[in-house]
């Protein structure tokens, strides 16, 4: 079994925030799926079971805030025995300007909260992160940035993100990275 989370905040006042970018992808992944999203209060989750061939993977959005998200993540991998390594986890970054993905393996939260929360809760960081760019304001503060919404061009580059990543979604799920990753830079190089 698989888990797939986004990471955002519950609601539609944050849906179309930068910081929801990961909640966007699962649905987008959802529905070309023909998936849909249940809630499962037990696990302060909203959940879409997808079977690939003889494996479950589970969809994840955490309905607890952004910085909680190990919170609901944490219980739902104890419960179905899930290892961090068996973990997908798509959220924003701010050290990459929008329209780039990076993909990485295991590593340390960067500052990021919702990462933090997830180190907290899970055994180990050793969960596959794609990180989806939003770039960082001019000048400011980051909080407003990240919880208010992306310019036009912001969402073109989002979605142009979003497409090259559902093509090399079935690669990503394998575990091949570094392929996925190459193929990636060049589509959006291009």
């Amino acid at each position: 079994m698989q888990l797939i989370v986004g990471l955002g905040n519950p609601g539609s006042k944050y849906g179309k925030t930068r910081h929801n970018i990961g909640f966007r992808f699962l649905d987008l992944l959802a529905e070309s799926r023909g998936l849909r999203f249940d809630a499962a209060p037990r696990f302060r989750a909203e959940l879409a079971t997808w079977k690939q061939g003889d494996s479950k993977v589970l969809l994840v959005k955490p309905q607890t805030f952004m910085n909680n998200s190990g919170e609901a993540v944490g219980p739902l991998a104890r419960y179905y025995d899930v290892a961090p390594n068996q973990i997908i986890v798509v959220y924003d970054d701010l050290d990459l300007p929008a329209g780039r993905i990076r993909l990485k393996k295991g590593g340390g939260h960067g500052g990021h909260n919702g990462l933090k929360s997830l180190n907290q809760h899970l055994p180990d960081s050793d969960y596959i992160r794609i990180k989806i760019g939003i770039g960082r304001p001019e000048h400011g503060e980051v909080t407003p940035w990240v919880l208010g919404q992306a310019s036009e061009k912001d969402r073109a580059f989002e979605s142009a993100v979003f497409d090259v990543l559902l093509g090399e979604w079935d690669r990503i799920m394998a575990g091949e990275l570094p392929l996925a990753a190459n193929h990636i830079h060049l589509k959006l190089q291009g």
